[in-house]
């Protein structure tokens, strides 16, 4: 009997754990919309977030990536906290964000990688000081300051709900360097650990 409800255990588990989307495909350019509190099935998809971006050992997570254009953003970098503290306690589930850039100053670069483009990492210049208004998973309202690679984390994932990914703000230069990975991830040429939904 044990071993039967451990099999039932794992088959939730699995079901939970929603394919990723790769690079190519239309819905990870489309841009998303806005949510209200009766959106169809909305707790079950941010808990079905969380058990696919921890599956893939990801710090984020944006609902275009699991196939569905609307604004929600799960993030928990906290497994990052040594090297940048500000992720510490950075659990959360974002819905319907509003993100402005705090005064003017400098980008900085540093290495991104994605869930949707598995295999690549580049530069990317983003700033590190951010406002972001956005409501929890309660339809709470929030407004809070980050900075960091947290901040980077939320821009990011932000940018997947305006269709951008962030190979799209690599220089020209990289870009044509990577067009031959970026047009194998296209045609479905992925090697992952997780499930994945081609063009």
């Amino acid at each position: 009997m044990k071993g039967f409800s451990s099999y039932l255990n794992r088959n939730f588990f699995l079901q939970m754990i929603q394919p990723i989307y790769i690079y190519g495909h239309p819905v990870l350019r489309k841009e998303a919309e806005d949510i209200e509190p009766d959106y169809p099935g909305l707790q079950k998809l941010i808990s079905d977030m969380w058990e696919t971006m921890y599956n893939a050992d990801g710090v984020g997570l944006a609902a275009p990536q699991v196939g569905k254009a609307i604004a929600v953003i799960v993030i928990d970098g906290s497994v990052l906290a040594d090297t940048f503290p500000e992720c510490a306690d950075s659990k959360m589930v974002i819905i319907n964000p509003e993100l402005e850039v705090i005064e003017d100053q400098p980008e900085v670069a540093r290495a991104e990688g994605c869930l949707s483009l598995p295999g690549l990492s580049e530069d990317v210049k983003r700033v590190e000081h951010i406002r972001l208004n956005w409501l929890d998973e309660n339809f709470v309202e929030h407004e809070r300051e980050f900075r960091g690679f947290l901040a980077r984390i939320i821009q990011h994932e932000v940018d997947h709900l305006l269709g951008t990914v962030y190979t799209d703000h690599v220089t020209s230069i990289r870009k044509q360097l990577i067009r031959n990975k970026l047009n194998n991830l296209a045609k479905g040429k992925v090697k992952c650990d997780y499930r994945t939904v081609h063009n």
